[in-house]
């Protein structure tokens, strides 16, 4: 299983130009529907007289979702060859919609899905892609004299503490990267008077 992977950094745009008419690529890193929904919106507001805002999108990282949406196109001509270059480019936390403007000559099926394809393709070329690691959550519960073996974990492993409660037992969530999640846990569970729970 991997440790990481790969998304885009900022957003990106390409315009594609096919038999006069033109397709506006955008590709946005988002991390939950309600990004999408806003991103999307922006597009219909700026592109008001557009008719086509296509687009496919894939979000999380052990467990992918993934839609698309051919708004209007025929079907499959559009947000399949969108979604293909996600999975060529093998990103996630993405989405990629494509405007399209009617310029007056028809492009067929093949034509409509390679246009869209290609202008899919050339905006992640003009993105900017990282690769980043998996992160897991971890809550831990502790009473305070554990506190001198909770801290020195921590720092080693140079794990950033989330939120933390300090009452009558300490509450830390921390954020583990995946490839230290088994060793982390590990040394915590080394010791009885520290529970662990993953979120």
């Amino acid at each position: 299983m991997k440790n990481t992977y790969r998304t885009i950094n900022i957003k990106a745009e390409f315009l594609f130009k096919e038999k006069q008419s033109k397709f506006f690529g955008y590709a946005f890193p988002v991390s939950e529907h309600e990004d999408i929904k806003k991103q999307i919106e922006k597009l219909k507001k700026k592109h008001h007289s557009a008719r086509h805002f296509c687009y496919a999108y894939q979000i999380g990282v052990t467990n992918t979702v993934y839609r698309l949406n051919d708004d209007g196109e025929p079907r499959n001509s559009a947000g399949i060859p969108i979604y293909g270059q996600i999975q060529s480019f093998e990103i996630t936390n993405i989405l990629i919609v494509v405007v399209r403007y009617f310029g007056g000559i028809k492009l067929g099926i093949g034509g409509l899905a390679f246009a869209y394809k290609e202008c899919a393709k050339q905006t992640l070329e003009a993105s900017e892609i990282i690769t980043k690691e998996i992160i897991i959550p971890v809550q831990i519960k502790f009473d305070y004299p554990s506190m001198n073996k909770v801290m020195p974990i921590i720092k080693k492993y140079n794990i950033e503490i989330v939120s933390q409660e300090m009452q009558t037992d300490c509450v830390f969530n921390i954020l583990t990267t995946k490839k230290n999640n088994a060793e982390v846990c590990g040394k915590f569970k080394r010791y009885s008077g520290i529970i662990l729970q993953k979120l």
